[in-house]
């Protein structure tokens, strides 16, 4: 992941990219370390066995994590579809899709979401994280 000067503070579109980043290298480290410490991330569309909302930075670490290393799927891609600038200008929100392969089964496949990331000072302060749940539930199947 790149890393911008100490002093420097990531605008929306940055962080964002480091997400996505992050999400390419199944890296809950890199991940984490782009919330703050009381950041929320919520799933309202949740699959079977994911919880609804990660409450802090380690939360979100040690969820990703455990998903992360349980699960078979290898991200390829993320294709970033869009991103809106909104009217607060801690917001983005952002389209795309998760292209990955399930080695095992010689599988692909492709799971649609959306995003809309708060980032204040540099740091995701809370997410609303809206995926596909039966994309979700193929890849981890």
């Amino acid at each position: 992941m790149s890393h911008l000067g100490a002093s420097a503070v990531r605008t929306p579109h940055e962080v964002l990219t480091c997400y996505y980043q992050a999400m390419l290298d199944k890296s809950p480290d890199d991940l984490a370390d782009l919330y703050a410490t009381d950041a929320v991330h919520e799933f309202p569309f949740t699959s079977p066995g994911f919880p609804s909302r990660f409450e802090g930075r380690e939360a979100v670490r040690a969820g990703y994590r455990a998903a992360w290393s349980a699960g078979p799927a290898q991200v390829q891609e993320v294709r970033r579809i869009a991103a809106y600038e909104t009217a607060d200008p801690e917001v983005i929100i952002a389209e795309h899709v998760v292209v990955g392969t399930l080695p095992a089964k010689a599988a692909t496949f492709t799971v649609p979401g959306l995003l809309i990331l708060q980032v204040r000072k540099g740091l995701i302060a809370r997410v609303r994280d809206y995926m596909d749940g039966s994309g979700v539930a193929a890849a981890r199947a």
